[in-house]
């Protein structure tokens, strides 16, 4: 039986690896691909296609998970996403290889955000933090590796290879997923109605929005018709989806979601911390190369140690969690976090390597300290039937506040700098310069503005933690075991959320 949970785990391991290096592998091969496909004025598409997809089908597999079961969903988002990897490998046009990410992208949802339940459902409480660390390490060591990746795969072997080496490597996850993991059979109960009205309507809303939010500023104007249109319209979605939620026998989007505080918390607080991880994800590098003048190797590792705290930081957080409680220790994660970001802005021009370098290390330690007990917390006060929902919403909410902290932390860069520099230059094109003084402290000074935004979202969770979740998460007992506990054929009513 432990044998059989170690292959599961590795094929866990796996699909998340998969899922996280394609969000990012692509980037360093843009070069490569547009020489070969064309389509320069496009080619962002390859990563807000595969955005959209994950961030708004994140909802709809978790409730599918709760109605269906994990394995099933999991096989089918892993055999599209593989799908998906041998259609762009096999693109003919800038076109078709955006249409093909999508693709990837409606099956790298369903990755996310079922093994994210899995690792639930197959431990115990006392045992998810070493489980979800491992997740979490695999998660971001692939993100960070993923340009490098691309970039050796693209120079060498040539831009195909970027999706063809997810094949061997899904193949191998998908085959352990479907040897080795078994749920238990259930009881015999009504089909299941599943509420494709509100899936298409939660697709439609979200794909609108976001599309809204990217390419606004980028692709047009923010008060242009065109970015206006799309608003109305997403706005108007989302009236759909409400009107159809609410009259659907077994909604997507249920409401419970939102009138139970510990999740309606929680989710508003990793929207935060999603918005604030646009900082040194995405501004980090670009001052360590721009206005330190580091190589970008050298920038990639000033982010890259994030990643050797923050799964380290994740897996000892049950210690701390276990005296206090699960929301405490996320106040002390996010208030660390708040004193990393303002800290950020006070370094002096140009200052030294070691300084952003050991804010990012310890910063990395601070999220892992408020991330991992709050996704534990909310898993642990829902039953297996309820899991995959309240999984998927926390992930949803936190990958719209990156996509909405990107579109905003972009605008506010490129303002600084334009009036810094006087010109209607943007973060990207003044990066490339020579490094003259004006520009190092044009972009010195935008990633100032920047990090004090993020740290405003961290003081927003820190406010929304306080005042809507409960000092002590309504914990279900459970008892041990090896395999998902299956939902009871006649659930009790939804239980009302401790005041």
């Amino acid at each position: 039986m432990q044998g059989k949970k170690t292959a599961v785990v590795a094929a866990l391991m796996l699909s998340m690896a998969l899922a996280a290096l394609d969000s990012t592998i692509v980037s360093t091969a843009v070069p490569q691909i547009v020489g070969d496909l064309g389509g320069f004025s496009v080619f962002s598409w390859l990563f807000s296609g595969y955005l959209l997809a994950v961030t708004v089908t994140l909802p709809v597999y978790g409730r599918l998970s709760d109605t269906l079961g994990r394995k099933p969903v999991l096989i089918a988002g892993s055999v599209l996403f593989l799908a998906g990897s041998l259609l762009c490998a096999s693109a003919w046009s800038m076109a078709a290889l955006i249409a093909f990410r999508v693709v990837q992208g409606l099956g790298g949802g369903a990755i996310q955000g079922t093994v994210q339940t899995l690792a639930a459902d197959l431990y115990p409480l006392e045992q998810r933090p070493k489980i979800q660390a491992k997740l979490s390490t695999v998660w971001a060591t692939s993100s960070v590796l993923g340009p490098a990746l691309g970039g050796l795969l693209a120079s060498t072997a040539g831009w195909r290879w970027i999706f063809l080496i997810n094949l061997p490597i899904g193949a191998v996850a998908l085959f352990l997923v479907v040897r080795h993991l078994h749920e238990p059979a259930r009881e015999a109960a009504p089909r299941p109605r599943i509420d494709w009205a509100g899936a298409l309507a939660v697709f439609a809303a979200g794909g609108v929005l976001l599309m809204w939010l990217v390419q606004g500023g980028v692709a047009w104007a923010w008060g242009s018709g065109t970015s206006i249109a799309l608003l109305c319209t997403g706005l108007a979605l989302i009236g759909a989806v409400v009107l159809i939620e609410r009259r659907a026998a077994e909604p997507i989007l249920p409401g419970w979601v939102w009138r139970r505080r510990t999740i309606a918390a929680v989710n508003l607080a990793l929207c935060a911390m999603g918005f604030l991880m646009v900082a040194p994800t995405t501004f980090l590098p670009t001052y360590a190369q721009s206005v330190l003048g580091l190589s970008a190797t050298a920038a990639g590792f000033v982010l890259s140690v994030m990643t050797l705290s923050w799964p380290v930081s994740a897996a000892l957080s049950q210690h701390v969690y276990r005296r206090i409680g699960f929301r405490d220790t996320a106040l002390i994660g996010m208030t660390a976090a708040l004193g990393l970001l303002i800290a950020f802005p006070l370094l002096p021009f140009p200052g030294a390597v070691w300084q952003p370098t050991l804010l990012s290390l310890l910063l990395g330690a601070a999220l892992g300290l408020f991330q991992l007990p709050l996704i534990i917390g909310v898993q642990s006060t829902v039953g297996w039937a309820e899991r995959g929902t309240a999984t998927a919403s926390i992930l949803f909410y936190r990958q719209i506040g990156q996509t909405v902290g990107a579109a905003v932390f972009g605008a506010v860069a490129n303002g600084v700098i334009s009036r810094r520099l006087g010109v209607g230059a943007d973060l990207d094109s003044v990066a490339r310069d020579s490094g003259a003084e004006p520009v190092r402290r044009a972009i010195d000074a935008a990633v100032d503005a920047v990090y004090v935004g993020a740290a405003c979202a961290a003081a927003v969770a820190l406010a929304v933690l306080v005042a809507l979740a409960p000092r002590r998460f309504p914990v279900l007992t459970e008892r041990p075991a090896t395999q998902p506990t299956p939902p009871s054929p006649a659930p009790a009513p939804p239980r009302k959320s401790p005041n």
